[in-house]
């Protein structure tokens, strides 16, 4: 089960629902984000700044 990194939603069990999440690296450690942050946090996540900076 996927868990967002921001925000601690986790993703139901179907694979389907988590295609609008997003990804990113930070600080060599992989990091995923559900499609509420990511559409809120999409200029910090274009830019690179990592999700302290949020």
């Amino acid at each position: 089960m996927k868990t967002c990194d921001f925000c601690g939603r986790q993703a139901a069990t179907d694979d389907t629902t988590t295609l609008t999440w997003t990804t990113s690296t930070e600080n060599g450690r992989q990091r995923t984000y559900c499609d509420t942050c990511s559409r809120e946090h999409l200029r910090a996540m274009e830019s690179k700044l990592d999700s302290e900076w949020w």
